[in-house]
C-alpha cells in the first residue's frame, strides 16, 4: 500500500508539472505574435510611406518638370545607390563621417552638460546667459564655418567648432529643463538621504532629468549633423573621403544619379539615430511610468 502511494503520489506531481508546462507555452507563442505584431505595426507605415515617395517621384520625373539628366527617377537613381553601396570607398565614407559626427557629438555632450548643470544651478548665470543659448539654437551652422575656418584652418578642428557650437545650447537647454521639472519631493528626499555635490546629481537630479534630456540631446544630434554635412561640403581637407565629399564631387561632375544617392544615405542615417532616440525616449517613459505601453 505505501508503495501505491508513493506511485499515485508521483503521477498526481507529474500531471501538475504537465499542467503548468501548457500555460507556459502557449504564453511564450503569445507573447511572440504579439511581438511580431508590434513590428510589424510599426514597420508598415514606414514601408507605405517610402512605397508613396518613391511612387511621387517617378510621376514628377514623368511629368516632365526637368529633363532625366538632371532631375533622374528612382529607377536609375536606386542602382546607382546599390552599386555604390558595395564598393569599399563608400564604407571608408561612411565610416569617416560617422566618426566625425560622433567625436563632435560627444565634445557637445560634455560642453551642453557643463553649461546646462551651471545654468540650472546660478541663477545669476542663467540671467545672463540664458538667451544667449537660445539665441545660439536659432544660428545657422553655416553661418559659423568662416569664423571657423579663420581660426582652425581647413581642418577637422574647424568641423568640430562648429558642431559643438551647433548641439551644445540644445544639449545644455535640454538638461536645464530637465532639471527644472525635477519634483521638489524628490530634492528633499534626496536632502533626507544625505546626498550632496556629485552624488546628488548622479543618483537624484540627472536620472530625474533624463525624459527631458533625451529630448535634448535628440535635438542636439540633429543640430550636429546638420552641422557636419555643412561642413564636409564647405571644408574640404585634402580630398578626404566623406559623405560630404562625395556629395560635392558629383554636383562638380554633375552627376545627378550619384547625388541624389548620396542625399538618400544621409536621409537613411538621419532617421536611424531617429529612430534610436525614439525607443530610448519611449524606454525612458516607460520606466517612470508617463506611458502605459
Amino acid at each position: 500500500m505505501p508503495d501505491t502511494d508513493v506511485r499515485d503520489d508521483r503521477r498526481r506531481v507529474r500531471g501538475l508539472d504537465a499542467l503548468e508546462l501548457q500555460p507556459r507555452r502557449g504564453t511564450g507563442e503569445r507573447s511572440a505574435a504579439e511581438t511580431a505584431g508590434r513590428i510589424w505595426a510599426a514597420t508598415w507605415p514606414k514601408l507605405a510611406a517610402v512605397a508613396l515617395v518613391l511612387l511621387a517621384w517617378q510621376a514628377v520625373v514623368w511629368s516632365g518638370w526637368r529633363t532625366e539628366f538632371v532631375f533622374p527617377g528612382p529607377d536609375r537613381v536606386l542602382p546607382t545607390l546599390f552599386r555604390e553601396i558595395t564598393t569599399p570607398e563608400f564604407w571608408e565614407a561612411v565610416q569617416v563621417t560617422m566618426r566625425r559626427a560622433l567625436t563632435g557629438f560627444a565634445l557637445a555632450l560634455v560642453v551642453g552638460v557643463i553649461i546646462g548643470i551651471a545654468v540650472s544651478q546660478f541663477k545669476p548665470l542663467r540671467v545672463a546667459i540664458g538667451s544667449l543659448i537660445t539665441g545660439l539654437q536659432t544660428m545657422p551652422s553655416i553661418v559659423w564655418f568662416p569664423f571657423a575656418m579663420l581660426l582652425y584652418g581647413i581642418s577637422e578642428s574647424a568641423i568640430m567648432f562648429v558642431i559643438v557650437l551647433g548641439a551644445a545650447p540644445s544639449i545644455a537647454g535640454g538638461l536645464t529643463s530637465g532639471i527644472d521639472y525635477v519634483s521638489p519631493s524628490l530634492l528633499r528626499a534626496g536632502q533626507v538621504m544625505g546626498l550632496r555635490g556629485v552624488q546628488r546629481y548622479t543618483v537624484l537630479i540627472i536620472p530625474a532629468a533624463l525624459p527631458m534630456f533625451v529630448t535634448g540631446l535628440k535635438q542636439g544630434w540633429a543640430f550636429a549633423w546638420r552641422s557636419l554635412m555643412a561642413g564636409e561640403l564647405l571644408v574640404i581637407i585634402n580630398q578626404q573621403n566623406s559623405i560630404g565629399w562625395a556629395l560635392s564631387q558629383a554636383r562638380q561632375l554633375n552627376d545627378a544619379e550619384r547625388l541624389l544617392s548620396y542625399i538618400i544615405i544621409v536621409l537613411v542615417v538621419g532617421i536611424v539615430i531617429d529612430v534610436f532616440f525614439n525607443w530610448a525616449d519611449r524606454a525612458l517613459r516607460r520606466r517612470w511610468g508617463i506611458t502605459g505601453s
